[in-house]
């Protein structure tokens, strides 16, 4: 659904005023009618970057009008202070302002813009809020975990196969990783899609359409903050191997960690920056294809392949590799180093990539909740 693009790119709001000169424009929010036709944005502020879609109901799915991603590094040294540094903050006030300029040119008439772990962990963060509605005039809203969590699943909905019946999803942020296992296996195979974007209502209860989530989790490391955690080792290889082995250490609470699962029936779908760029590194693309890349499913002895290529290219080599990318290559290793825990423990040697996560998810979220996508559920 997002054009092609570099490889190194990577409930409801009030309404929101936008200064520009002397006069301020009210721009239409969540809890407005939609207007037939009208475009829809959603801003992701994370941890490492700011993302932001611009799209409009097309069918049962949407078309991306425009985009934007931007490496802010909001979550720099929150480990060591526990709060959002001026610097930080500053780069995603001038990534924020681009993102206002698009909404603005594009006349978008409905938004939600969420902010993830960094703004959820900092002390600072609601000041930041507050700055940002007075100097941009965007209300960006600091959203629980689980949140998170629901909207990176329902945005992986029209990847999970007909044959799935024990779902696990996955999201590497710069600051989190998310975890949701979904029993499917009391939904009719041709409305799994469906049930999961039910979930949108919540993870507790009974849930639309069947889909019932066996557990979930919210591990405080993300590609950033695992990073933050071994910075001082200096070997590349002893510092991989202990990112994946206290990654999942952290894991022992989620309750599917230790259960048996069957490999029949059972997908894992990986959404994350990490995961698009190891799928290029392995698809050998010298600029990146979300065609060739959303979708896509890789065995473990693919994604072992590209992760051993990695280390053999040390911090400097993949600094200069044009698949890795400028603003991916301090990263990548934190998250390789996820990856490999995850396909390490889970019942299966597949991983099915997507190039989609909160982004889609609010987009979707929005768009249902509105009843203007054909054949989705009214959530």
């Amino acid at each position: 659904m997002t054009p092609e693009r570099p490889l190194a790119a990577d409930a409801n709001s009030p309404a929101v005023e936008v200064s520009k000169g002397a006069s301020r424009r009210t721009y239409p929010s969540a809890a407005d009618k939609p207007r037939p036709g009208g475009l829809y944005a959603a801003v992701d502020l994370g941890t490492n970057s700011c993302r932001m879609l611009i799209a409009e109901p097309r069918g049962s799915q949407f078309h991306v009008l425009d985009s934007f991603s931007k490496t802010v590094q909001l979550g720099a040294g929150l480990e060591a202070s526990g709060r959002l540094s001026r610097a930080s903050m500053g780069r995603t006030m001038q990534a924020l302002r681009i993102c206002q300029k698009k909404i603005e040119s594009q006349g978008v008439t409905r938004m939600r813009l969420v902010a993830t772990e960094a703004c959820r962990r900092a002390r600072n963060s609601k000041d930041f809020m507050r700055q940002i509605r007075r100097e941009i005039g965007l209300e960006v809203e600091i959203i629980p975990a689980e949140e998170e969590a629901r909207l990176a699943v329902i945005s992986c909905a029209p990847l999970v196969t007909a044959r799935t019946e024990q779902l696990l999803v996955v999201d590497i942020g710069g600051g989190s990783t998310e975890l949701v296992w979904i029993d499917l296996s009391g939904v009719d195979p041709t409305d799994r899609a469906r049930a999961i974007m039910g979930l949108h209502r919540g993870f507790q209860g009974q849930p639309v359409g069947g889909a019932r989530v066996v557990d979930w989790i919210s591990v405080p490391l993300g590609v950033a903050t695992l990073k933050d955690q071994f910075a001082d080792v200096e070997d590349d290889g002893a510092r991989f191997a202990l990112m994946s082995w206290f990654f999942e250490e952290n894991l022992s609470s989620f309750s599917p960690y230790n259960a048996a699962q069957p490999r029949e029936g059972f997908q894992i779908i990986g959404t994350s920056g990490t995961v698009t760029t190891v799928a290029a590194s392995h698809l050998g693309l010298r600029r990146y294809d979300r065609t060739k890349v959303d979708g896509l499913e890789m065995t473990s002895d693919q994604i072992d392949t590209v992760i051993r290529d990695y280390l053999s290219l040390g911090p400097d080599g993949r600094r200069t590799d044009p698949r890795i990318g400028r603003d991916r290559h301090t990263l990548i290793m934190s998250g390789a180093a996820i990856l490999q825990a995850l396909m390490r423990i889970w019942p299966t040697d597949r991983l099915s990539v997507a190039d989609r996560g909160l982004r889609e998810g609010l987009l979707y979220a929005q768009m249902s909740a509105d009843g203007v996508l054909e054949d989705g559920p009214k959530l």
